[in-house]
């Protein structure tokens, strides 16, 4: 709106013209005075409409802008290890939902080219499991083809993860970051030092030491995001990178100097970093007969702040030195149930034996010094039976060990190991006879660190070197402890049966560890999925679908606000560090002094049987402990070293099992097919009932269906051999020159192998326990290997190398070669690059075209390979976990 002069108003208003205006001046200050009136009214309502409009929009704009669609609530989530899964190993994920919702079965997608590459059924459900109304596995094992894949089910996308051979690879140095982060004394990470005055003597004077008498202690390892020592720990600490060192050698790089700064040294870090827990306990048993348990109690608890100098506990920067006395010493207000030495001196007798057997060669003086210690340390536990538990002043929190006989085993089998004195090994075979079992296994509740080492590793060194009655005595006790958490975890589709008490990440690890063991020393892999399934917990296969590990995997969901002074005061990274992980409901609403600081991201997935939260006020569940990362490095290094080269794979297909030079027994599959013609399979079938073994037999539907081998189907099926499809009418499925041209549509392949099991079912045999296939004509290419696997099945094909394949040409063709020609090949082939993990195929019938049967040199060369040292197995048996 235009405002106009008063001489323009008043010539509007009036009409009147210039020569009149003198006429008209008599009326010019009524005019004026009208315009002010009228003006200044109109800039009132002007303004008013102005600022109306202004408030209309700013009213619209705040709503416009801060209107969000209402996202739809997330009912189902699919958890999955986010450090991805390895080709040969076992897979597997969990779905997981609020409510029940249409999940008739999953898909693995390539997350490349968004292609299906492999189907399931949901199978069971598991129903309510935490916070989840219903709960489904899926396992897609099958599936080995390297790349980056999601699952898709129910309109539920997992998050995507990589299936490869190298997903663990520097797993287990990446958490040694954290153990040198953990460093008394010299700091490496933060390049300073720290409790270098440690520390005065309590509980001395029955080894004539006077309180307050100063003991140089300096070194070692921080327990947790608090500053105190324990020798407990850090023994088990150090015991469990020194059998990292050395059962796995090749998974280490030196990137470190022995001061934890950058720089090689010729020294793998993790032999640096074992050796300065070694040097730490050394300093903690001074001589013999004086052994110190702890430095520092929970006086440090008063605040946050760096490792600086602590000034908490009256003696200046010099932190109290607890002596082992065998005697209760404080508790809080209480005493603890303190009862003898050997728990803590089996610890350091075990550590100090092993760095004797690991340095020998290298430093043979500081070896014979470890060993001397040893003995003594053993000596000192076998005087005063019993268990040293842990002090505090304020708070009733310590470490409650409740058994020794395990520390005194394994101490025992370590010197066994490096003197080959049997007296230590008797000794090491009476004490696990005293414990079989550790306790807490199959268990639901237990004190703080009740029972610790939560794994017995007195089992796994004795079992090393015992043959016969006795080894197979000890395995057994792993694998009873096994069974008993295994009756717990069938029942949920996490495969959990870890108690949710305080540190329940590192029972996950050390029953992970267990499981290894106890399926590495007796070859029975039952229990592999149980294992891989703790495994998967710890990196996301979870309810809350986090990885307990801070920053591994880095692009993952890892903790981001644990309860740590380097992060929470400074921001700084803890990498490698492993946090205490879930507890139950009820103990974390029962711990003193434990508020959350901000909202809590993990609501929905909370529930009364078990918490977990990515908040630094939550130091039950979300604090890095040492000792804990320090059993999770010997973890991931087997799992990095673990089967990089198991399987052989041509064209998807398996041609080879485990060929490496490690496995102690030596396996080998024989493998026969069959077609048209079956005349060797009396002398065959009488032949392994002779040398008591089992074979594996693969025959096409034709055959299955045919009368007059019926009774030489049923004799193997009764003799426990394997049976498995060999597809219906024998199709070539590719070119012979042209490898990836197919010969069969996707669709005629899949009928014609679904009607050779269909013969199969008349025979009693289930397609769910005959899951591998060998093509016909042992030839296929990359196509049929997918094929088979969305059928969810293995294909196999024989191993190169050999002849025996050749043993179905007859005497006129012109690729004849005879049964001595083949016999040979095999023996060559045994000498020059071994057999170990071999598919040897042969043919249950050669037909009249072939006189020189090669069966009939069947048993002098399963004779010949017992002498080498060969264990028979079926199929199913080299091939373990491959299909399910």
């Amino acid at each position: 709106m235009d405002l106009l002069t008063p001489h323009e108003l008043r010539k509007r208003l009036s009409g009147i013209v210039p020569a009149q205006e003198y006429a008209a001046t008599m009326i010019d200050s009524i005019h004026i005075a009208r315009y002010k009136i009228i003006s200044s009214a109109l800039l009132i309502i002007f303004s008013s409409y102005l600022n109306i409009m202004r408030t209309k929009f700013l009213l619209l704009s705040v709503i416009l802008f801060s209107f969000k669609p209402k996202k739809e609530e997330q009912k189902a989530w699919i958890r999955i290890n986010q450090l991805g899964y390895k080709p040969t190993g076992i897979k597997a994920a969990v779905w997981c939902g609020k409510e029940q919702l249409k999940v008739a079965g999953w898909q693995l997608i390539n997350a490349v080219s968004n292609e299906v590459a492999l189907t399931g059924k949901t199978g069971r459900d598991f129903g309510a499991y935490g916070p989840f109304a219903h709960t489904y596995r899926f396992n897609f094992s099958a599936f080995t083809k390297p790349g980056r894949y999601y699952l898709q089910s129910g309109g539920i996308k997992s998050p995507g993860f990589t299936i490869g051979n190298e997903v663990y690879k520097g797993a287990a140095d990446f958490c040694l970051r954290y153990m040198r982060q953990q460093r008394s004394g010299f700091n490496p990470f933060l390049k300073d030092s720290c409790h270098t005055q440690d520390g005065y003597v309590l509980y001395g004077s029955d080894a004539g030491i006077k309180d307050s008498t100063y003991i140089d202690v300096a070194g070692g390892w921080h327990d947790a995001t608090d500053y105190l020592q324990y020798a407990t720990t850090s023994a088990n600490a150090t015991y469990h990178l020194l059998m990292a060192y050395r059962d796995f050698p090749n998974v280490f790089s030196d990137y470190k100097q022995a001061n934890g700064l950058d720089g090689s040294n010729g020294v793998a870090d993790i032999a640096d970093e074992a050796k300065w827990g070694l040097k730490w306990l050394l300093k903690m048993n001074p001589r013999n007969g004086w052994m110190f348990n702890q430095v520092a109690d929970d006086r440090d608890h008063q605040g946050m702040r760096l490792p600086a100098e602590d000034s908490f506990y009256g003696k200046g920067v010099e932190r109290p030195v607890y002596f082992v006395n065998g005697k209760p010493q404080q508790r809080g207000k209480f005493l603890n149930s303190t009862t003898g030495v050997a728990s803590i001196a089996g610890k350091f007798s075990s550590c100090f034996a092993l760095g004797a057997e690991l340095f020998k060669e290298n430093d043979p003086g500081y070896a014979s010094l470890l060993l001397k210690k040893s003995k003594a340390a053993f000596a000192f536990g076998l005087e005063k039976p019993g268990v040293a538990q842990t002090v505090s002043v304020k708070s009733p929190y310590i470490y409650a060990e409740g058994n020794w006989v395990d520390d005194m085993e394994l101490a025992a089998a370590a010197l066994n190991a490096v003197t080959k004195n049997k007296t230590y090994a008797l000794k090491a075979m009476a004490f696990a006879d005293s414990e079989k079992i550790t306790p807490w296994l199959g268990a639901d509740t237990a004190n703080h660190y009740q029972w610790y080492p939560f794994i017995n590793v007195g089992h796994y060194e004795l079992a090393k070197q015992l043959k016969g009655k006795n080894r197979s005595t000890v395995l057994d006790y792993y694998k009873q402890g096994i069974e008993r958490v295994w009756g717990k975890a069938k029942q949920n589709a996490f495969d959990r049966g870890i108690p949710f008490i305080w540190c329940s990440n590192n029972l996950t690890v050390a029953f992970a560890i267990q499981c290894y063991w106890y399926r590495q020393l007796s070859g029975d892999a039952s229990f592999e999925e149980l294992e891989q399934a703790n495994f998967d917990w710890l990196f996301g296969c979870n309810p809350w679908g986090t990885s307990f590990v801070y920053g591994l995997p880095k692009w993952g969901n890892t903790p981001q606000d644990p309860h740590s002074s380097f992060t929470h005061l400074k921001n700084y990274p803890i990498d490698g560090g492993l946090v205490d992980g879930p507890v139950y409901g009820s103990i974390f609403k029962s711990l003193l002094g434990l508020t959350l600081n901000n909202a809590d991201e993990y609501a929905e997935f909370q529930s009364n049987l078990a918490v977990y939260h990515d908040d630094f006020g939550d130091y039950s569940t979300n604090e890095p402990t040492m000792d804990g990362t320090a059993s999770l490095i010997y973890l991931l290094a087997a799992r990095e070293s673990e089967n990089n080269n198991r399987f052989i794979f041509q064209h998807g297909a398996i041609v080879r099992g485990d060929a490496s030079s490690s496995v102690a027994n030596k396996k080998i599959a024989l493998v026969f097919s069959g077609h048209e013609f079956a005349e060797g399979g009396d002398f065959i079938a009488n032949t392994l009932e002779k040398e008591k073994i089992n074979a594996s037999f693969f025959f096409t539907g034709d055959f299955y269906r045919t009368p007059s081998f019926k009774k030489t189907i049923q004799r193997l099926i009764d003799d426990g051999d394997y049976l498995g499809p060999h597809s219906d009418k024998h199709l070539l499925y590719c070119d012979w020159e042209k490898r990836d041209s197919l010969l069969v549509s996707k669709e005629k392949f899949q009928q014609d192998l679904m009607s050779c099991y269909q013969e199969m079912e008349k025979h009693g045999i289930n397609k769910n326990k005959a899951g591998f296939f060998l093509p016909p004509y042992e030839w296929h290419n990359d196509s049929i290997a997918a094929w088979t696997n969305e059928l969810g099945l293995q294909l196999i094909n024989y191993s190169p190398g050999t002849l025996s394949n050749a043993d179905y040409t007859g005497e006129a063709d012109k690729n004849f070669c005879s049964s001595q020609v083949i016999y040979n090949s095999i023996i060559d082939c045994e000498k020059s690059s071994g057999l170990n993990g071999f598919i040897l195929l042969m043919h249950i019938g050669a037909g009249g075209a072939r006189m020189d049967k090669f069966y009939y040199k069947l048993p002098r060369l399963i004779q010949y390979l017992k002498q080498r040292g060969y264990q028979f197995v079926r199929i199913d048996g080299l091939l373990k976990n491959q299909t399910r």
